[in-house]
């Protein structure tokens, strides 16, 4: 079964060499890496088409403007022949087992839809700074699932069948449609925590989600949770009324709150323990 990597880049052509690499170091054989340019305003499509020169695994693309990441992702799946996929960042890797972990765990429960694992979070030169340990299985079939607090990031891949199912990704957002893409596949199917580090997460200056991305990203991630909530039809989440129309992201925010307190997390982990006693 093959399995699509999908890299959209943007002025990321320097950091390229790694991703590559590790694409080349996968365990699982079966795969195909297909890069699709937003319109780069370096050199960044010509260094790509030097490193991965003619190897026939590799496809780059380019768009005719800069339409953003939801455009580009959205393409990308489009251009993909894999029964599977998962998105690498241009600036970041994955481990040698990352994709085999994931076609392992599809091929073990069709009932599996998405599947993500931790991260490795490096600095810009892609050394290894810690492991963060916000990632864990979460609790499936949940109406009230929203990923806030975040514990579903990468490396993530994502059955392509169930993907067609969905109203797919909003090419209208430039931030947080990973999230988006996210909260309409678990209503889909279930979620499998990989409990292996198969992600290298470089921090630097020009990533989309880092420094002064940082308040925009929560407010497009607030308004992709309200959205959810809306394509849920709910009304209240823990007796408070759900807003007609989204205001500001500490509207939606405040909503959520309880699933910080300790008796929420303890019941969660028991849900999520006998899931897991039930063969997730």
């Amino acid at each position: 079964m093959k399995f699509s990597i999908l890299i959209a880049n943007y002025n990321n052509g320097k950091f390229f060499k790694s991703c590559y690499e590790s694409l080349l170091n996968q365990t699982y054989q079966n795969w195909e890496a297909i890069i699709l340019d937003d319109c780069s305003t370096d050199d960044s499509v010509e260094i790509i088409r030097n490193i991965i020169d003619k190897d026939y695994r590799f496809s780059i693309f380019e768009n005719d403007k800069n339409y953003g990441v939801g455009v580009t992702k959205s393409r990308l799946i489009e251009l993909s022949d894999g029964q599977f996929f998962g998105f690498v960042d241009p600036d970041d890797a994955i481990t040698p087992n990352a994709i085999h972990s994931s076609v392992k765990a599809f091929i073990k429960n069709q009932d599996v839809v998405l599947t993500y694992s931790k991260f490795i979070r490096c600095d810009e030169n892609l050394t290894p700074i810690n492991t963060p340990k916000l990632t864990k299985q979460i609790r499936n079939n949940d109406q009230y699932f929203f990923n806030c607090p975040v514990q579903i990031v990468n490396f993530t891949a994502i059955r392509k069948d169930a993907y067609e199912e969905t109203v797919k990704i909003d090419s209208t957002l430039r931030i947080a449609e990973d999230q988006d893409l996210y909260l309409k596949l678990y209503e889909k199917g279930k979620f499998k925590f990989i409990n292996e580090a198969n992600y290298f997460y470089r921090m630097h200056n020009g990533g989309i989600s880092q420094n002064s991305n940082k308040e925009k990203s929560r407010e497009y991630f607030a308004k992709v949770i309200f959205n959810t909530m809306k394509r849920r039809k709910l009304k209240m989440i823990n007796g408070k009324k759900i807003p007609d129309q989204y205001n500001t992201p500490s509207d939606i925010y405040t909503l959520l709150e309880y699933k910080h307190s300790r008796l929420y997390r303890l019941k969660n982990r028991i849900h999520v323990y006998i899931e897991l006693l039930r063969g997730l």
